[in-house]
């Protein structure tokens, strides 16, 4: 027994702030999208499902989360771009198959639900789907103090997509003679993180670095790179036939996944245009480069497979969008393997460097 009056609010929850916060997340939400039949509050979302444009309709479906990534972007109050790492990962996961993405539903579990960091999170994913051509449709926010420390915020989210069955990219058309082409990244994007923060614990002075005239911080926070404007109009043309996203495990770990069982790719590692951020965590780290092409994405996103005779036609089409994609291998028999030749060319990349600084 106590004396104390115990309620919701003294336990940590306190319902009145939850509700105006969800009031104004159904302002920010309300965009108006036919898809979507009712507003946020109802118990769940109704989506039309309704495909006329389709013969057979497949749904691509996917759960992302941005890592430990989101530790330190909520440290240097980076909430913006923690929001548009989670939805460019997520997007580009589903859009390798082919698909259109539809719908996304989030989930913010925190310690303590701040209204003002909760509706700049709900702001920023809505803003990064409308640029990708789809809805942040609601999803679940959940207050659990004493299980998660006040100030903390984890993020996840699930997205539905949709791809015509015949247009989906699974790799299954690849043959023996396709080149395979980079798509850069926009910088570490959302995998490597938890051997970021190590480097920065061991040797803080790597926060003093500026890379490219930009704070150590501000690069590594740098938003995962969304590929769907650049790719939507390539989805269905034949010789399109492999895309992989560069995430967790490198290219290495990424594009043998859409390999079929006897063909293997070939990368020259001294193609890849090594981004600086790179070349600052491997000196600071003391990084070997096998790690390093096994936890990072050295500066490419997506690999794209492509017909041989089209190669051009699809780096002309990219390029338009600002995406300089580039060769950095082909596709021979084998096992399913994707096998390193060369070595990384650090001093190319900073050859280029001294160049374009005049």
């Amino acid at each position: 027994m106590t004396d104390k009056k115990l309620s919701y609010k003294t336990s940590g929850v306190d319902i009145d702030t939850a509700n105006d916060t969800k009031r104004q997340m159904v302002e920010i939400l309300g965009d108006g999208n036919e898809r979507v039949l009712n507003k946020v509050g109802a118990f769940a979302s109704l989506f039309d499902g309704a495909f006329p444009e389709y013969k057979h309709p497949v749904l691509v479906l996917k759960t992302e989360e941005p890592g430990t990534k989101q530790k330190l972007a909520l440290e240097h109050n980076s909430v913006e771009t923690l929001c548009y790492d989670l939805i460019g990962h997520l997007i580009n996961d589903a859009i390798v198959m082919g698909a259109k993405p539809l719908s996304v539903q989030d989930c913010i579990v925190c310690g303590k639900m701040e209204k003002e960091i909760i509706l700049r999170i709900v702001s920023s994913l809505s803003s990064a789907c409308k640029e990708n051509g789809c809805v942040l449709t609601g999803g679940e926010t959940s207050e659990q103090p004493g299980v998660v420390e006040a100030g903390t915020y984890i993020l996840s989210a699930s997205i539905v997509a949709v791809v015509e069955k015949e247009n989906i990219i699974d790799g299954s058309k690849i043959k023996a003679g396709d080149v395979v082409l980079a798509l850069p990244s926009s910088g570490v994007h959302t995998n490597g993180f938890s051997l970021i923060r190590k480097i920065i614990e061991t040797t803080p002075k790597i926060l003093n670095e500026q890379v490219e005239g930009q704070s150590f911080i501000k690069t590594i926070l740098t938003p995962h790179r969304c590929y769907y404007n650049c790719l939507k109009d390539l989805f269905g043309k034949e010789w399109l036939v492999g895309l992989a996203h560069i995430t967790g495990g490198g290219i290495k770990e990424n594009l043998n996944r859409i390999l079929p069982e006897t063909l293997s790719a070939q990368i020259d590692l001294e193609k890849i245009r090594i981004l600086p951020i790179f070349e600052t965590l491997k000196k600071f780290g003391g990084l070997e480069d096998a790690d390093m092409l096994r936890t990072f994405n050295m500066g490419v996103g997506i690999t794209a497979v492509v017909k041989e005779q089209f190669v051009e036609t699809a780096i002309k089409h990219l390029n338009t969008f600002g995406v300089e994609a580039y060769e950095i291998g082909v596709i021979k028999e084998g096992n399913k393997s994707v096998d390193f030749t060369s070595e990384l060319d650090w001093n190319e990349r900073l050859r280029k460097s001294f160049i374009d600084n005049g």
